[in-house]
């Protein structure tokens, strides 16, 4: 008897239906291929809902989407919404509400695309941030004293528990050892500077380690992370860090692996509903043009499938988006790519059709 998986679709803004609508494709592809059922509703939450209605999320959301096993999610960000509002009353609440402590960013350069970096080969661009994604300067700790005058106060607040802090870090040492690839697990922080908070990390993490003989450890400041990543990128496994360094240098990592066009995330509750989504915006410029590329979306499709237990579905994806750049993409840029968004979503779900 085949499995089927219920997820929830929210394509979002912008071009977030025109990637969605493509990554839905190939996730149907690859549900025929290896046997499995996905049901599937679509959500109409985002900056039209937002405009006609007034409410950000409706009453009972956070219950709906308790229901599925996944959130596939295109894009939040409307031009005639104020930056913050769709962005805190979506993304960031579902997050929290949900306990998707960790954002999954694994950063890998695919054969053909281009990266800014001098001779680095895919061979030395494979390896994965494992963000906390439900504290830090994130949680929302602070405030504002006498706004808008000569004697104005802001305060935000790092928060970090104990809790938190160890179930990221022991996902990250989990997922090395899954990947099975160069067994490090390397800490990323600022020991030297924020000794209150990451004094707590630094003792979860070698404390962790101790349950993982076989996993080598590392630590850098987060700014020489940066550095690395860019000098010397093969030194990198699994990069573990709290929120805002993570969000920080996931970005970095996008641009050495091609770009915001294929880079995907997970925001990942392992024992609850996660929630996967491409990692660049909304592109409002491109919208109903049929130009943008829809491949970030459909990898974050194939890391859902693989954290559903879809494993060599999950692959497939990938490897069709392998073949894709490697052979037929002109470009990872939007209207440069010799294709259209839907007849990238065509070619890929070709591939993995076989």
């Amino acid at each position: 008897m085949s499995n089927t998986y219920k997820i929830a679709v929210v394509p979002g803004d912008g071009t977030g239906p025109e990637v969605v609508t493509e990554g839905v494709k190939v996730l149907e592809a690859a549900s025929s291929r290896f046997g499995f059922k996905l049901d599937m509703k679509w959500y109409d939450y985002g900056g039209e809902r937002y405009k006609k209605t007034g409410e950000v999320l409706p009453e009972g959301a956070v219950e709906e989407m308790k229901k599925y096993q996944a959130i596939y999610l295109g894009a939040i960000g409307h031009p005639d919404v104020k930056p913050g509002i769709l962005e805190k009353g979506i993304l960031l609440y579902l997050r929290f509400a949900l306990d998707q402590y960790i954002n999954l960013r694994p950063v890998v350069l695919y054969p053909g695309v281009e990266t800014p970096l001098k001779d680095k080969k895919p061979e030395d661009i494979d390896f994965v941030v494992v963000r906390e994604n439900t504290e830090g300067l994130y949680a929302g700790a602070g405030g504002v004293l006498k706004k808008g005058t000569p004697d104005e106060v802001a305060i935000q607040e790092s928060i970090n528990t104990r809790k938190g802090v160890e179930r990221c870090i022991r996902f990250a040492f989990e997922y090395c050892r899954k990947r099975n690839k160069r067994k490090t697990v390397t800490l990323c922080g600022k020991t030297n500077v924020l000794t209150f908070a990451f004094d707590l990390w630094e003792r979860a993490f070698y404390e962790v380690a101790k349950e993982y003989p076989d996993i080598k450890t590392d630590y850098a400041h987060v700014d020489a992370t940066c550095m690395w990543m860019v000098k010397n990128p093969e030194w990198f496994d699994v990069i573990v860090t709290d929120n805002m360094f993570g969000d920080i240098i996931t970005d970095l990592g996008a641009m050495i692996q091609g770009g915001m066009g294929i880079a995907a995330g997970g925001n990942i509750n392992p024992q609850g509903v996660s929630m996967y989504e491409p990692i660049g915006g909304s592109a409002p410029k491109y919208t109903g043009k049929n130009v943008i590329n829809p491949m970030a979306a459909i990898c974050a499709g194939a890391m859902m499938l693989d954290q559903l237990g879809e494993a060599p579905a999950g692959k497939a994806i990938e490897d069709a988006v392998k073949m894709a750049v490697s052979k037929d993409l002109k470009s990872l840029s939007a209207g440069k790519m010799g294709f259209s968004t839907t007849e990238v979503g065509d070619l890929v779900a070709n591939y993995v059709k076989g």
